[in-house]
């Protein structure tokens, strides 16, 4: 049964390899998922801010959900070195940027798949409650 999360040996593993649905990006993917992650995050604060400065209603400030949703995809991806994307379409990368290799084993894809979703809807819970956090902020 596949967890919400990696155990921590699974993250602290030196050399990474593909394991179905625990581990399928390397180093230079995991970079360019934590700076999606920086990205959605300055984007969400400034939207912010701009809505705030626009004195828009209170709850204008649900559309945060899509930044924050983003943001949270682009860390829980690089903390958990698992590529949603890469997982939903049965490939994995451990080289370098723009090259992967599929995965043929219907078992290792079916727990890709699985673990794409889980991280899905994690990200969409967090974008869910800073868009709630946001509409109730007293501004």
């Amino acid at each position: 049964m596949i967890t919400a999360f990696a155990t921590a040996a699974d993250r602290a593993t030196p050399t990474p390899e593909y394991q179905p649905g625990v581990c399928n990006i390397g180093p230079a993917e995991i970079k360019r998922r934590r700076t999606a992650g920086h990205i959605g995050t300055v984007v969400t604060l400034v939207a912010l801010g701009a809505l705030i400065a626009l004195d828009a209603p209170p709850i204008a400030r649900l559309i945060l959900v899509l930044p924050a949703a983003g943001a949270a995809s682009g860390y829980l991806q690089a903390w958990l070195k698992f590529c949603a994307g890469f997982g939903s379409r049965g490939v994995f990368n451990f080289g370098s940027l723009g090259t992967w290799t599929t995965v043929s084993d219907r078992e290792a894809l079916a727990r890709d798949r699985r673990r794409s979703r889980e991280i899905g809807g994690m990200a969409l819970a967090v974008g869910v409650v800073v868009g709630i956090a946001a509409v109730l902020l007293p501004l």
